[in-house]
């Protein structure tokens, strides 16, 4: 899809799916399956070469763990690319840590994006003696993970899970390069009760630590802006029936229902809103944008809100160049999150530059102290991890088309 000439790829919030005997018995084997990058080309291909010297002393291990099969692989391969692009690079560029040589190596692992998968992997990837790892993909898996990583003294960085309760954990080696869904519930609220006027919502949550955490955030501040919040409906991540929640809602006439939940259930909610004769627009959760819900919704999405993190791709500072690398190294679409990726893996780069020291805590504690310009703008943490000065970008279907309406800038006051 095109934004002023930029390509905007599928942006997906995974579905949960489970296959645990399966899964147990691959991460104990160490072998959990990895998914290959997306067609290389001939450079990509040559940079990775010779991965099988892992275990030499002049290696440094970086994870990565996302859902590289399954609904979600297009965005965990995307996102598993932006993070090779940031080791290849700096791979050409040379690093030197203390006066001595080392060169980067990727271990990725296939999460599909299944808390108890994540747990298997995090072990797997520790096995590996990974320094810092990208990931995970969704809030469920990133929290599985987490106590894992502490324990082991491993950095973990998440360019996608936006639960609040991560970064609430405070583990000094916990940091994510995306809004927390706290400052995405408010914005969202203050954004629909004072610019919109939409002063009667009703929401609908997924039981996920992501959606549920986020409808809540946003049902607070919608009353802490003076709006009503008629009703509160849980349902199933796998569901596509609405119509029991719907039918309830209708009799409260809602301005406004918030959907804290997955693309492509969000895009079955706008066509069952439209069938069941709801007047109440549709706010959705970040990871809407893209063609999925687009698709799913069809003429019945258009009206429909998200606010996403980061500003709109062609807006932001080094899209371009990034766009270019990504293309002549992936023959592969660039999903919105691959940009958070690569910032996630340029801030554990960086740390590891400033400290002069391949330990793990050296480099959490330069981290915290990192200010850099990465694609989307600039990127710094907060104490517990959290981006300092986060951007959003505001997008309303029209026309069956994702359009840009306003940004918006910092934490809310």
């Amino acid at each position: 899809m095109l934004f002023g000439g930029s390509l905007i790829g599928p942006v997906r919030r995974p579905r949960t799916w489970t296959r645990p005997l399966l899964c147990i018995a691959l991460a104990l084997l160490g072998c959990c399956a990895q998914a290959a990058l997306a067609a290389p080309s001939a450079a990509a291909k040559a940079s990775m070469a010779g991965d099988e010297h892992a275990g030499d002393e002049s290696t440094l291990a970086i994870g990565f763990a996302g859902p590289l099969s399954g609904p979600s692989m297009g965005v965990g391969r995307s996102m598993r690319n932006g993070v090779q692009l940031a080791l290849d690079e700096a791979n050409r560029r040379g690093v030197i840590i203390a006066g001595k040589h080392y060169r980067l190596k990727l271990v990725s692992q296939d999460d599909r994006a299944d808390p108890g998968t994540a747990e298997y992997v995090a072990r797997y990837l520790i096995g590996q003696r990974v320094i810092g790892v990208v990931g995970h993909w969704t809030s469920g898996t990133s929290l599985a993970a987490a106590p894992v990583y502490h324990a082991a003294g491993v950095i973990q960085v998440t360019p996608s899970a936006m639960s609040r309760k991560l970064t609430a954990l405070s583990y000094p080696r916990i940091f994510r390069t995306i809004p927390n869904n706290e400052s995405i519930g408010r914005w969202s609220a203050r954004y629909a009760v004072d610019k919109l006027g939409l002063r009667s919502v009703v929401t609908m949550d997924d039981r996920t630590p992501f959606g549920q955490g986020l409808a809540e955030q946003f049902a607070r501040e919608v009353e802490a802006q003076g709006g009503k919040v008629l009703a509160r409906y849980n349902v199933s991540d796998k569901t596509s029936d609405f119509n029991a929640p719907l039918m309830q809602a209708r009799s409260l006439k809602p301005d406004l229902i918030f959907f804290g939940g997955l693309d492509w259930q969000a895009g079955v909610l706008a066509k069952s809103i439209r069938r069941l004769k709801l007047e109440a627009r549709l706010m959705t959760s970040p990871g809407t944008l893209g063609l999925p819900f687009l698709m799913r919704a069809g003429p019945d999405a258009n009206g429909a809100l998200v606010l996403e993190p980061g500003p709109p791709q062609d807006k932001m500072p080094g899209w371009r160049h990034f766009r270019q690398r990504y293309s002549e190294a992936f023959d592969s679409d660039i999903d919105l999150y691959a940009v958070f990726a690569y910032e996630a893996a340029q801030s554990i780069l960086l740390g590891l530059r400033q400290a002069g020291s391949t330990d793990p805590d050296a480099i959490a504690r330069a981290m915290h102290r990192l200010r850099f310009e990465g694609v989307s703008g600039p990127v710094a943490f907060n104490e517990e991890g959290d981006l300092l000065n986060p951007t959003f970008t505001l997008y309303e279907v029209q026309d069956q088309r994702w359009v840009p309406v306003t940004r918006l800038h910092g934490l809310p006051r």
